[in-house]
C-alpha cells in the first residue's frame, strides 16, 4: 500500500493536501495443490514477489460480492481476444456486468500475446478517457505498463500478470509458480508410472521474459527437480505462446533427442497440444508426458477422445479471476482497503477428471 501509506503521511504533515495516485499491491501469491482437487494459491511467489508485508486471501475469503448502488464503468483489458483463454477471461468480467446492473463492463484484447503496442495504446486511451472508474489489466509487459500507469486517478487491479506494487490497488491470479511446481511433480509421478527410468524435462516455453512465463518456468524446474526428475534448463525453447512454434520446437527436440524424453512441458495448452500431435507418430515418444497449462477445454477433449495420450494440464479458474477483478475494482472504489492478492484456485487435470473439467468449461460459453 505505499501510495496509501505515502498520501497518509503527506496529509498529517500539511493538513491540507492528500496524495494522489492508483494504490498499491504486493505480486502474485503461490498456492498448493492437494493431487487433483482444486487448490488455492497461498504464499507470495519468489519470482513475483514484491512487498514482505502484503497479505493474500482466497476467493472465498474475500467474501461476498460489494455492494455498491451507483452507476460504475469498469474497463478490463485482457492479455489478448484470440485465444480460448480470452473468451473465459472475457466472460467472467461480463457475468459481473449481468449480476449487477449498476456496473457496466467493458473488455478489450490485443490480436496476440506479442502486439505490445496495441495494449498500451488501449492502456492509455482508457486512462485518458475520463469515462472509466477503475481498471482490470493483463499486461503483456507489466514493466511498461507500470510506467504508463504510474500517474494515473483511477483504480487499477492487476490479474493473471503482476504488475509493480506502486499501481495496483491489488493482484487477482493463481500462484503461477507454486501451480507449474504442482504440475512438475505430477508430470514426474506419470513419467514413473508410464515406464521411464531416465525423467528428462523440456520446456517449450511462451514469450521469453514474459512474468508469468518466467514464473511457470521457475515452477516447472522446482517440481521436475524435486521430484526425482532432471529440468534440462539449457534445452529451453520459446515459441511465443503460439502453436505452431511449438510445433517446430518439437520436430527440433526430436530431432535432437531421437531416443525421446520423458517430460515435455509447455507455457499453456496450445503450445503443448500442438507439440504433442507433432510427435504423434514418433514411436520414441509414444509414452512421453505432456504437460500444458491452463486447462482449456481443447486439452480437456484430447483427453477425453484418446487424441493425445499422456496429458497433463494445469486448470485455472479463468472466469473467477476476473469476476473476482471486476469485484476488487469496485471495492477500490468504494474505499475499501484490499490485500496485497486475491487467490484464485487451480487443479490438475488428467484422465481422471478430464470429462467433467470439459463438461464445466462447455457450460461457461453456453
Amino acid at each position: 500500500m505505499k501510495k496509501k501509506i505515502a498520501a497518509t503521511l503527506i496529509s498529517l504533515l500539511t493538513i491540507t493536501s492528500v496524495f494522489a495516485g492508483c494504490g498499491s499491491s504486493a505480486d502474485s501469491s503461490s498456492s498448493e495443490a492437494a493431487s487433483t482437487e482444486t487448490a488455492s494459491v497461498s504464499e507470495a511467489e519468489g519470482s513475483e514477489e514484491s512487498a514482505a508485508e502484503s497479505t493474500s486471501v482466497t476467493s472465498d475469503e474475500l467474501g461476498e460480492d460489494a455492494e455498491y448502488d451507483e452507476e460504475v464503468n469498469i474497463m478490463v483489458i485482457i492479455k489478448t481476444s484470440s485465444s480460448e483463454v480470452g473468451q473465459y477471461l472475457t466472460k467472467g468480467a461480463t457475468s459481473y456486468e449481468e449480476a449487477h446492473p449498476n456496473v457496466h463492463v467493458d473488455v478489450f484484447g490485443a490480436t496476440s500475446e506479442t502486439a505490445y503496442d496495441e495494449q498500451l495504446n488501449s492502456i492509455e486511451t482508457t486512462i485518458n478517457s475520463g469515462k472509466y472508474d477503475a481498471l482490470c489489466l493483463a499486461p503483456l509487459q507489466s514493466d511498461a505498463a507500470a510506467t504508463m500507469l504510474a500517474n494515473c486517478d483511477i483504480p487499477v487491479i492487476s490479474f493473471d500478470t503482476v504488475i509493480s506494487d506502486d499501481v495496483v490497488e491489488t493482484h487477482v491470479g493463481v500462484g503461477n509458480t507454486e501451480a507449474a511446481k504442482a504440475g512438475a511433480i505430477a508430470a514426474v509421478e506419470a513419467a514413473k508410472e508410464a515406464g521411464w527410468d531416465e525423467i528428462n524435462c523440456i520446456e517449450i516455453a511462451g514469450v521469453q521474459g514474459d512474468p508469468t512465463n518466467e514464473a511457470r518456468m521457475e515452477g516447472y524446474k522446482e517440481g521436475i527437480n524435486e521430484a526425482g526428475g532432471t529440468f534440462l534448463e539449457d534445452e529451453i525453447q520459446y515459441a511465443d505462446a503460439v502453436a505452431d512454434r511449438a510445433v517446430n520446437c518439437m520436430e527440433s527436440i526430436m530431432s535432437k533427442y531421437p531416443e525421446g524424453v520423458a517430460i515435455i512441458c509447455c507455457n499453456n495448452d496450445d503450445m503443448a497440444i500442438g507439440a504433442a500431435k507433432a510427435a504423434a507418430q514418433n514411436e520414441a515418444y509414444a509414452d512421453t508426458i505432456f504437460l500444458g497449462f491452463d486447462g482449456m477445454s481443447s486439452a480437456a477433449e484430447v483427453i477425453v477422445n484418446g487424441t493425445v495420450n499422456n496429458y497433463l494440464s494445469v486448470a485455472c479458474e479463468w472466469t473467477e479471476m476476473t469476476y473476482k477483478a471486476v469485484d476488487c475494482a469496485i471495492r477500490a472504489i468504494k474505499g475499501e482497503e484490499l490485500p496485497g492478492t486475491v487467490n484464485t484456485s487451480f487443479e490438475i487435470m488428467d484422465s481422471s477428471n478430464a470429462q467433467e473439467r470439459l463438461d464445466y468449461m462447455n457450460s461457461l460459453l453456453d
